[in-house]
């Protein structure tokens, strides 16, 4: 285990040009309205690849890509390898993907999370168990396997449900086709119990809900999911779930067809590439890889605005109730990273 001292950048402001539209989910290629100024804090830097962050008490738990758990407090953090039956292969965009912690994560100390890896040499992803134990992850179970990977649209994101189930995100692996099969996990939101059990009342086995590109982003508004989604060349989404067809590769952006759901909120032609979501106070609070910023968007109205514009490439963002939490992707190899990237900052609204 790796500790390190870093240093927080307090009371950094960020002050953002401003700018009058407003987008709509009907009117989704005008320019969202951009917030005036935002405060915030580095809280880590020099982290790897983060993908994912999560928080118990005042402890942050952000996975990275090449395969280890960032645990710490305010300004300190230690680096933690897990010990698992699959290494971690981080081809592309796959790797140590999304994390839930288990809502009895203080006693129990387990946690989900989804990886790639290699079988046979073909890549596939794996949704496993793992428990804390001391200054090491050890894996418990498989919960489900055999997810088709790829180089690109693993999906990858966890949710744990306000009906206490496991909701998983997985990406078409680069085959479209698929993502219509429901002989196939791949472009599909899955749903299970907690020991890997299927849910009841899926559309089938795992699958809740199918017909995806490459979704990034979950959250729960009371009980209402939401999924963002990389679009082809623009046209990204984000969705209210429910166990019906999003339409891909059928349908995109703003089609219509029989039996297929056209997206709630679409971005048009100029692909933004949202990813991590949260919600507070009534707006989703999502990144944004080629769009390189942290965006909100009403749940009632849909308008958007930008509300960071300086960071780069944002790939996951979380709440703690009071507060809201993001961090970079730009040492992914798609960005332009700092001496200090990739960093997890605490906003200050």
């Amino acid at each position: 285990m790796i500790n390190r001292s870093l240093g927080i950048s307090c009371g950094l402001v960020i002050v953002l040009a401003g700018c009058s539209e407003t987008t709509t989910k009907d009117s989704s290629k005008t320019v969202p309205k951009t917030s005036e100024t935002v405060k915030s804090d580095i809280i880590f830097k020099n982290l790897r690849t983060p993908w994912n962050i999560e928080k118990n008490q005042e402890v942050f738990y952000i996975t990275e890509r090449e395969g280890t758990i960032v645990k710490g407090t305010e300004g300190n953090y230690s680096r933690t390898d897990l010990e698992l039956t699959e290494p971690v292969v981080a081809q592309g965009e796959g790797g140590l993907l999304g994390m839930a912690l288990d809502p009895d994560f203080s006693k129990n100390r387990t946690a989900y999370v989804y990886h790639t890896y290699e079988k046979d040499g073909a890549l596939w992803n794996r949704i496993i168990a793992i428990k804390e134990e001391k200054e090491s992850w050890k894996e418990q179970r498989v919960l489900l396997d055999k997810i088709p990977g790829a180089t690109i649209h693993n999906g990858g994101r966890i949710e744990i449900g306000p009906d206490g189930l496991l909701y998983v995100t997985a990406g078409d692996a680069a085959v479209p086709e698929n993502a219509q099969k429901l002989s196939s996990l791949s472009g599909k939101i899955l749903r299970m119990k907690l020991d890997g059990k299927p849910a009841d009342g899926n559309v089938k086995e795992y699958i809740y809900s199918y017909g995806h590109r490459n979704p990034q982003g979950l959250v729960f508004v009371d009980q209402t999911l939401y999924a963002t989604e990389h679009g082809q060349n623009g046209h990204d989404e984000i969705n209210r779930i429910e166990q019906k067809n999003y339409g891909w590769p059928l349908i995109e952006g703003t089609e219509k067809q029989q039996g297929l759901v056209t997206p709630w909120y679409e971005v048009g032609e100029k692909s933004i590439a949202p990813s991590g979501v949260a919600e507070q106070n009534g707006k989703l609070y999502f990144g944004t890889l080629v769009g390189q910023s942290l965006r909100s968007i009403e749940t009632e109205s849909s308008k958007v605005e930008q509300i960071v514009t300086d960071r780069g490439r944002i790939r996951d963002v979380m709440t703690d109730g009071k507060e809201l939490y993001y961090v970079t992707n730009n040492t992914d190899g798609r960005g332009n990273s700092s001496d200090e990237d990739d960093v997890l900052v605490r906003l200050k609204p």
